[in-house]
């Protein structure tokens, strides 16, 4: 299946960005919330307040890609520093994962790493009852309590299919340096990977965002602005530091979107569909509007096989590695070695001091 004449739909004509003129802030991320509907799509504002179109479902919006085309995703994801392939993960992998986060993870009470916080937490669940607090590292977690979840997700992170859609758009073998699996939505803000992890060259690596079910469009969908991968933000130092002060990227990030009056985009996606960006492409997740649906997925990292991996754009991070059908695969803080299993204790006994001499460190990598 080819890329047909149909695009994904955005704004009618690029509007001002609006500003809470009483707090002289961007607008808030919590108020982009839906303001109306067409037919086939429901009207979002952005994290800048403007309006763009959220397809309801796959058949409102662009046919995009099948793995086939491989030259025609490629030269598309080139162009605009995205793409989506359909039915590219078989439907049964999909339901294995989410089956046994079901059935070993969900229920458990015990620490788990988190990706909003890289803290070891315990879940966090919304009125709904979906897990809010999304898991870090599916690859690193201890398979004392999760080994089916843990062997579902690394056997689906590792098709020969995902692999070989990952080495048509970085040109050679990649390598999985992390993973991430979500049931709820937490709300992510607009940002670039490259701000925290990246190839050695920016812009190498490549996200993809697996969806293991149909995402609703109320369910917090994955959103992106096309053909910001070509954009140069500050790059990560002192004052725009994560360790002080990530609300300064965060409102730099939201500044450059109203400044190039970027397109926002939230494709429409299908259980077993795969959105593949730019570690330089400016991205993040809506709001949920629809508290009662859940948005189950697995979000992989990869970088060329041939490259280190470049954590705050400053520190080159030592990879643990094993081979998983085929594939180098980081084990980030794994929590099958008895050493990591300690620091995990001391982080969760000590949680403030720990955090706070992490803090400490990472600037002074980061300068």
């Amino acid at each position: 299946m080819g890329f047909g004449v149909r695009r994904p739909a955005g704004p009618a004509a690029a509007i001002p960005c609006e500003r809470d003129k009483a707090m002289n802030r961007p607008f808030a991320f919590a108020d982009a919330i839906p303001v109306a509907s067409d037919a086939g799509a429901i009207l979002v504002k952005d994290q800048t307040g403007r309006d763009f179109r959220v397809p309801l479902n796959v058949e409102c919006d662009s046919p995009y890609f099948s793995a086939e085309d491989g030259q025609a995703f490629a030269s598309y994801y080139r162009e605009n520093g995205y793409v989506v392939l359909r039915n590219l993960i078989p439907a049964d992998h999909c339901a294995a994962v989410g089956g046994w986060f079901d059935v070993e993870v969900k229920p458990s009470t015990g620490y788990i790493y988190r990706q909003t916080t890289a803290n070891p937490e315990r879940h966090v669940f919304s009125q709904g009852g979906h897990m809010m607090n999304p898991i870090l590292n599916i690859q690193s977690l201890d398979q004392r309590c999760f080994a089916n979840f843990r062997a579902a997700g690394l056997t689906l992170m590792t098709l020969p299919a995902l692999q070989a859609a990952v080495r048509q758009l970085i040109g050679e073998n990649p390598t999985l340096v992390q993973s991430m699996f979500f049931e709820g939505n937490p709300v992510t803000w607009a940002h670039q990977d490259t701000y925290y992890l990246d190839g050695e060259r920016p812009g190498s690596m490549v996200g993809a965002w697996i969806a293991l079910e149909d995402i609703d469009a109320g369910a917090g969908r994955f959103f992106i602005y096309p053909g910001s991968h070509r954009l140069t933000i500050q790059r990560h130092s002192g004052e725009i530091g994560i360790a002080y002060h990530h609300d300064r990227y965060k409102d730099l990030v939201v500044d450059m979107i109203c400044l190039r009056e970027l397109e926002c985009r939230a494709p429409a996606l299908r259980r077993g569909d795969v959105l593949f960006w730019s570690s330089r492409s400016i991205h993040g997740s809506l709001p949920t509007t629809r508290p009662e649906c859940s948005r189950r997925s697995v979000t992989a990292h990869f970088i060329p096989e041939s490259s280190r991996l470049l954590q705050f754009q400053s520190r080159v991070q030592r990879l643990s590695l094993q081979r998983i059908c085929g594939m180098p695969v980081h084990m980030a803080k794994d929590l099958n070695r008895p050493l990591n299993r300690f620091l995990m204790q001391v982080e969760t006994r000590f949680p403030k001091s720990f955090q706070a001499l992490k803090k400490m460190a990472i600037s002074r990598v980061t300068g």
